[in-house]
């Protein structure tokens, strides 16, 4: 039982891996430019992997909380669960902003002079992710709060997108399409992860409303927005995460 919280860790990690070999796995075909024969890979989006990082997720909060519940919380659980967290919420974010912005590119008509260069930025979210982990795991300031988003936030948002573009709620796909939109996002998701913002953990520390509020009424705006946003759910309550933190600052 002792190594019961390190295998649902490894759970995660095994999710997250994956979600890597499906963002990876796209068909290939030939096209011709200016008599010219390309191979070209389908940018399509990762279903799949999106709902292995969900999956993840709920991994990532049981193995905290049996190690809670059964007392056998140790050091390795801690860095375990960091390092399972880097590659599900860090690098299978960064692969498939990695993927959406091929796909985005792919609808330029300069598509073959596109260079890796174009592309690199999506990496930045896994290094800016292992920075962040690295850190919440030396900071004592996080230990009923966080510092930062979380990455598994970031996760999840990212995690999102390629739904949004298969279901396009809004016309959000439009954005999820755009370049330049989708560089910003990845600057403001490497921000928000290394920010010295505090941000509300959803872990219940007493039972009192006034230090609940924010967590209940964060849940009850999820839960009334999906039958009505569907996928944009998750960037909705994403931002709202956010502002929720800033109003009433956990240790305020």
């Amino acid at each position: 039982m002792r190594q019961l919280p390190n295998i649902i860790t490894l759970c995660n990690l095994f999710c997250g891996a994956l979600a890597i070999i499906c963002v990876l796995y796209a068909p290939e075909f030939r096209a011709e430019f200016n008599g010219t024969d390309y191979t070209i890979v389908s940018p399509e989006p990762v279903y799949w992997a999106s709902a292995l990082v969900v999956l993840a997720a709920v991994f990532d909060f049981f193995d905290g909380l049996v190690a809670r519940l059964l007392k056998v919380q140790s050091p390795m659980g801690k860095e375990l669960d960091s390092l399972a967290d880097v590659v599900t919420f860090g690098v299978v974010p960064g692969m498939m902003l990695y993927r959406l912005l091929r796909s985005a590119y792919f609808q330029q008509p300069d598509v073959f002079d596109v260079s890796i260069v174009n592309l690199a930025p999506a990496l930045l979210v896994p290094c800016f992710a292992a920075y962040r982990l690295a850190k919440f795991n030396l900071d004592t300031r996080q230990t009923v709060s966080f510092i930062g988003v979380p990455t598994p936030a970031v996760g999840l948002l990212v995690a999102s997108f390629p739904l949004i573009v298969l279901y396009n709620p809004y016309n959000l796909a439009h954005w999820l399409q755009n370049i330049w939109m989708l560089y910003a996002i990845i600057a403001v998701l490497c921000y928000l992860m290394v920010a010295e913002i505090p941000m509300m953990s959803l872990k219940i520390k007493d039972k009192t409303l006034k230090s609940n509020w924010p967590k209940l009424l964060l849940i009850a705006v999820t839960l009334v927005s999906i039958p009505f946003l569907g996928f944009a759910t998750v960037p909705f309550v994403f931002i709202s995460y956010i502002i929720l933190s800033l109003i009433a600052p956990p240790n305020s």
